[in-house]
């Protein structure tokens, strides 16, 4: 009995199986779709896709986002050191509190990183390196301007 395209697409659709499986199963089965899912079944080639893939996903993540880290310091002491998961909770529930400790510690001259658990530098470090030099360069500025004036007067 000849195969079709279409029965191999419905067995790989509803097992979760490759198209050489599903060619197989069919072959053996004569073609019969329900056979051939009890015989893939039975050889326990089926997979569960949908709700094991994302949970498996969801825990990479998380895992991931613990070992990353935020790091504020100063002159090379750490002022904050948290999980990246953990600024990303304080940020969903207390934006305001999250916004006020960035610009903080901007004005203050420290360093904000993220560092990961395998060493590598984030690309996000370089623009908060741009952003901390930039707001650096400003908070100079102005105090060269105030001392001018203080000068002055």
């Amino acid at each position: 009995m000849a195969i079709s395209l279409q029965q191999i697409d419905l067995l790989r659709e509803r097992a979760h199986v490759g198209y050489k499986e599903a060619k197989e199963a069919l072959e053996k089965c004569n073609g019969e779709m329900v056979e051939a899912l009890i015989y893939l079944e039975g050889a326990k080639k089926t997979k569960e896709k949908c709700s094991s893939q994302f949970f498996s996903k969801m825990k990479k993540i998380i895992r991931k986002g613990n070992l990353t880290r935020v790091v504020i310091k100063k002159q090379e002491k750490n002022a904050l050191n948290i999980p990246l998961n953990l600024v990303i909770v304080f940020t969903i529930f207390a934006t305001p509190v999250v916004l006020v400790v960035f610009l903080l510690a901007l004005i203050t001259k420290h360093k904000i990183r993220i560092e990961k658990n395998d060493e590598k530098d984030c690309s996000v470090n370089k623009v908060l390196d741009k952003i901390t030099n930039k707001v650096s360069k400003v908070i100079d500025d102005i105090n060269t301007e105030d001392s001018e004036v203080k000068k002055e007067c």
